[in-house]
């Protein structure tokens, strides 16, 4: 005759699904964030259309456009991204929005310079060379927000940047004490391969950027 199983106890049940509860929690915070901050800052997102409509008065006095480095390629061309990122800096800055471009990127290697280039083509489209200032440590938005404010003196920017980024480097910004507005700067559809690989960035470096903010990280390089 087969013996009868004795029931599992009841509160070792309990406990799985707590367990389980807590796992799902926790595996979904990062998504949450997402939406969260993404929720939160969208009033603070302008296409580049509002940003030049918008009344000027004081405020473009002083005010820098911060527009953040992404790839180059070996010629010396901008990616696309990065060519629309500066064309919108370059539209706020002939319409009196801002006074000062900040070209903020990647020049660790001696034959890569993304503010170089960054420059260079605002300058080929009328900005005046001394009105741009350069930032070739931006190595990551957490060093662009932090080296703007520490080392540069910025106070309140307008972010320039697309708007899968806007979120997080409004974020970044804000919760070093800048001043922020977002200008949204996708003037084209981008390859599906390329808004692919740049959304599926957005949740680790928000992950990793709140915690940097939380511990108030120096940025990578200083000076």
């Amino acid at each position: 005759m087969a013996q009868s199983r004795s029931p599992r106890p009841r509160k070792s049940r309990r406990w799985l699904v707590v367990l389980l509860i807590l796992a799902g929690l926790v595996g979904s915070f990062p998504f949450l964030l997402q939406c969260a901050v993404a929720w939160a800052y969208a009033d603070q997102m302008v296409t580049v259309e509002e940003a030049v409509a918008a009344p000027t008065g004081d405020q473009a006095e002083g005010r820098v456009a911060i527009i953040y480095g992404a790839r180059v390629y070996a010629s010396g061309r901008l990616s696309p991204m990065l060519q629309d990122r500066v064309e919108t800096g370059v539209q706020l800055f002939h319409v009196g929005k801002v006074d000062t471009l900040l070209m903020s990127g990647d020049n660790r290697a001696e034959n890569y310079d993304e503010p170089g280039h960054m420059r260079d083509y605002a300058i080929s489209r009328g900005v005046p060379a001394g009105a741009i200032l350069m930032d070739p440590s931006g190595l990551r938005t957490y060093d662009t927000c932090y080296r703007a404010k520490a080392l540069f003196g910025v106070e309140s920017a307008l972010l320039v940047t697309q708007a899968f980024h806007l979120p997080r480097a409004l974020f970044t910004c804000d919760a070093l004490g800048l001043d922020v507005t977002g200008v949204v700067a996708d003037q084209r559809t981008y390859s599906a391969a390329s808004i692919s690989w740049s959304e599926s960035r957005e949740i680790p470096a928000l992950m990793v950027a709140l915690f940097d903010v939380v511990r108030r990280r120096p940025a990578t390089v200083m000076g």
